[in-house]
Parts: structure tokens; C-alpha cells; sequence
């Protein structure tokens, strides 16, 4: 899906040791696989089915997801935060596609 755009909101800075909150958004239509096309036919499967977040190469936060998750999938979770560094996202498609973006934060 050429469309499939991911969107993260993370902290530009923060505290060392600080917890901060990290959001994420990807437009992807989520196909389930269950529904048919105006001719009858069964529309194939297309989810995202893994989202990972990496912070300096350790992975801080992974998930797994299902078919029943909506379209435009929005994780949001925390991460405590002692140096400065690249946070890594990445979100697997069930064609193999990864999709990914980088997000800097810089801790004083």
C-alpha cells in the first residue's frame, strides 16, 4: 500500500531518567481478509501485524496485531528515557512491506 504513512510524536528533549510518552500513527487501511469485493470475490488480507519501537538499537516496546484492530492502527506507551539517542519504529506488513521512521531525543 503506497498510501501507508507513518506518523510519531516524540519528545525533541527531556530529563535523564525521564519517563516519556511516545505516539504513533499509521494510515493503512487494515483489509481483514473477511470482505468481498462488488464482484463477489474475497478481498485478501492486508494488516499490519507487528509494530516494534527500538531506542539505540534495544527494543523497548513490541506488539502483535490482529485482524479486529482498526484501520489507521494509534499505539501510545512510555518510555523511560537516560541518554540521548534515535528512537527506531517499524510496523510489518502482511505482504512483507516494513514501513519506518526515526525520531531524535536529546537528553540534558
Amino acid at each position: 500500500m503506497a498510501d501507508s504513512k507513518p506518523r510519531v510524536k516524540v519528545p525533541k528533549s527531556a530529563k535523564a531518567g525521564e519517563v516519556i510518552t511516545i505516539k504513533t500513527l499509521i494510515s493503512h487501511t487494515m483489509e481483514s481478509g473477511q470482505r468481498k469485493d462488488k464482484d463477489g470475490k474475497i478481498i485478501p488480507r492486508k494488516i499490519i501485524n507487528k509494530f516494534t519501537c527500538e531506542f539505540n538499537g534495544k527494543k523497548v516496546f513490541e506488539c502483535d496485531v490482529d485482524p479486529a484492530i482498526s484501520a489507521n492502527p494509534f499505539f501510545e506507551f512510555t518510555a523511560k528515557v537516560n541518554e540521548s539517542g534515535t528512537f527506531k519504529f517499524s510496523w510489518v506488513d502482511d505482504d512483507g512491506t516494513i514501513y519506518t521512521d526515526e525520531k531524535k531525543i536529546e537528553v540534558n
